[in-house]
């Protein structure tokens, strides 16, 4: 177990460590692709450091995630259309993931397992919702002329061409790995000893 006295330290240090992970899978997540999706498990260590650092630990792995975002490129397709409007999303969705992710947590911290299963299903709920959110307002009339190209709605189009493939690898490897890797993590501390 770990002393209160050290406690600090240790998050830290798993904060660090998930911040270069989050950056390393960010960039290496940018080359794999699946048609138009990139597949990224970027949103596990989010969720795990909501775990561990709580709100503000996931809040700030979050903005680790969509700065990386912005200076890897991967929006430079909606930085061409709103730039002021792809940062405010592209920020907004990866710091309120990971703050969701330790607030769920927190709610229901006195089940473990059941607190990491509920923040691994938040976080891509809440990284995709923000996104949907963003691109209404602020790419429009890209999705719609998109939808038309594909024969539908702007709404139709955002869901099949933008967001569908990403979000279900996203919830499917969160809801699989987060809990697993969560547990491991409690028992480093008592190894450690």
């Amino acid at each position: 177990m770990v002393n209160k006295r050290s406690f600090p330290i240790y998050r830290l240090t798993y904060l660090a460590i998930l911040s270069a992970i989050v950056v390393v899978l960010q960039l290496a997540g940018s080359f794999v692709r699946l048609g138009t999706f990139s597949i990224c498990p970027v949103l596990i260590p989010i969720v795990l450091g909501a775990i561990i650092g709580g709100p503000a630990g996931g809040a700030w792995l979050g903005l680790v995630f969509g700065v990386t975002v912005l200076m890897s490129g991967d929006a430079a397709f909606f930085l061409g259309i709103n730039p002021i409007g792809t940062i405010i999303t592209v920020l907004a969705k990866g710091i309120l993931c990971g703050l969701c992710a330790g607030l769920v947590y927190r709610i229901f911290a006195k089940r473990t397992n059941v607190a990491a299963l509920m923040a691994a299903i938040v976080s891509p709920l809440v990284n995709t919702g923000v996104f949907m959110l963003g691109s209404r307002l602020f790419f429009w009339q890209t999705m719609q002329a998109g939808g038309e190209a594909e024969g539908l709605s702007a709404f139709g189009y955002l869901i099949l061409f933008v967001v569908g493939g990403n979000f279900i690898f996203e919830f499917i490897f969160n809801i699989v790995l987060c809990p697993a890797l969560n547990r491991l993590i409690r028992l480093l501390p008592q190894k450690a000893e």
